[in-house]
């Protein structure tokens, strides 16, 4: 790698949910409505309830031209009060929401 900072991220990906650890980031996928605020709608419900983003990166949807899904990461663990009701009311609200997983955040030192 060129860049003294740059990390690599690996993920295990299994069947079986991990347990709650109170150190938990959650992934899911969102696809919201191609229209005028529905971004802003649905970042607003992390917000309502005091979830932090830590990463949201847009990609096209495949399903359909000009469409974008978005991959977010947040803090917390799906089995928290307040995650599990934001993901509840995105699903309300949007077109898609996949759950990835939650799991233990990695606390490495970087160098």
């Amino acid at each position: 790698q060129d860049q003294k900072n740059n990390f690599t991220r690996f993920l295990i990906i299994g069947k079986t949910p991990t347990k709650l650890t109170g150190n938990d980031k959650t992934s899911f996928i969102m696809g919201v409505k191609n229209q005028t605020g529905a971004l802003y709608k649905a970042l607003e419900v992390f917000y309502r309830n005091n979830i932090n983003l830590t990463k949201i990166e847009s990609r096209p949807s495949k399903k359909k031209i000009w469409d974008d899904i978005f991959y977010v990461d947040t803090e917390g663990h799906i089995e928290d009060n307040n995650v599990k009701s934001a993901l509840e009311e995105l699903e309300k609200n949007n077109q898609l929401i996949k759950f990835l997983g939650s799991y233990p955040k990695d606390e490495s030192k970087r160098v």
